[in-house]
């Protein structure tokens, strides 16, 4: 099944298609115990647009239920489509000015094109939308889970779609490259971003013949810091992780995979040791400020001294003169 690029009169050529793929197919209707199984109850086509370029891709997912295999049972079908579209760096408002704002949107780019953090969202029924996810906000932890469905028939030669698939789902349609390291950073200003360091699992230590290592947690790990003035700290992202978490998954076994996503901002500031008093005036006088009384001072002894010196002179004259 595929449906036009864009709409033509013309000479329809294979270039012109775009191919309908489906996500996780159901298996085949049978019944068993009176029960009609693995009946499409919804069926949801999502769709990706260009502007001017047309549809990029088409993907349609498929929900399933059991009805009874009585006369006179029902089963009410819903259809439904979604169009999106890549968000255009021009069309995102400001995170801060410089500094994030505590709650406003993470801001990450792939190859130029910014955009908001995003992690998985969870249907009504837990299961793992295919184009809703929540926004990450900055400075707040986060953690969501939900259900994706697989084909109920996995393969060996599969193991490698599935982990692509898995990975995929955990870090959306467009996967991050860096993060700004400010709210205000301009896509066009290599210095405003830092690449996002990514640990995928290690397949090399499970020991299982049947199995698939899937990845089925991915956190973010977040490092972020104050700078500027203490009186008007300023917000910035030091750095970005995501590590993922794998498990084996047996084939054969498994119709749905539990997946979580959790985001931890950790503050790394180093706040300067606060006074210990209010600040203490310090008076510096001239050296020769006494002076003055320094010369009286002297001046006093001096007399003082003079009128010693006379009066012994005059006490040894009298007793000179009596005798």
């Amino acid at each position: 099944m595929a449906i036009l690029l864009v709409p033509i009169n013309d000479t329809i050529v294979q270039s012109m298609k775009v191919r309908v793929t489906a996500v996780a197919p159901p298996g085949a209707p049978h019944m068993k115990d009176n029960m009609c199984k693995n009946v499409v109850s919804e069926v949801i086509y999502e769709i990706e647009f260009s502007g001017t370029h047309g549809i990029q891709s088409v993907s349609v997912r498929f929900k399933v239920s059991n009805i009874s295999g009585n006369s006179g049972s029902s089963l009410q079908q819903r259809f439904t489509l979604h169009f999106w579209t890549r968000t255009l760096s021009h069309m995102l408002s400001r995170s801060g000015n410089p500094s994030y704002i505590t709650g406003a949107p993470l801001l990450v780019a792939n190859s130029g094109a910014m955009q908001h953090m995003s992690i998985l969202r969870s249907e009504g029924d837990g299961s793992c939308s295919q184009f809703l996810r929540h926004t990450v906000q900055f400075g707040r932890n986060m953690r969501t889970g939900c259900k994706l469905s697989l084909s109920p028939m996995l393969e060996e030669s599969n193991c490698s779609y599935i982990q692509q698939k898995l990975y995929k789902a955990l870090q959306g349609m467009n996967r991050a490259e860096d993060v700004a390291i400010t709210g205000s950073a301009h896509s066009t200003q290599a210095e405003e971003w830092t690449a996002i360091l990514s640990q995928n699992c290690s397949v090399q230590a499970v020991n299982c013949t049947s199995c698939c290592v899937v990845p089925v947690t991915l956190e973010i790990q977040i490092l972020w810091t104050n700078v500027g003035l203490l009186s008007n700290p300023q917000a910035q992202i030091l750095g970005a992780r995501y590590f993922y978490q794998c498990h084996p998954l047996k084939f054969l076994s498994t119709s749905t995979v539990p997946l979580t996503t959790v985001v931890t901002f950790t503050d790394m500031t180093e706040w300067p040791e606060p006074p210990r008093g209010q600040p203490q005036m310090h008076w510096k006088l001239p050296y020769d400020i006494f002076y003055p009384f320094k010369v009286a001072h002297n001046l006093e002894r001096s007399y003082r001294g003079d009128l010693v010196v006379c009066f012994l002179l005059i006490l040894i004259t009298s007793s000179i003169l009596c005798i």
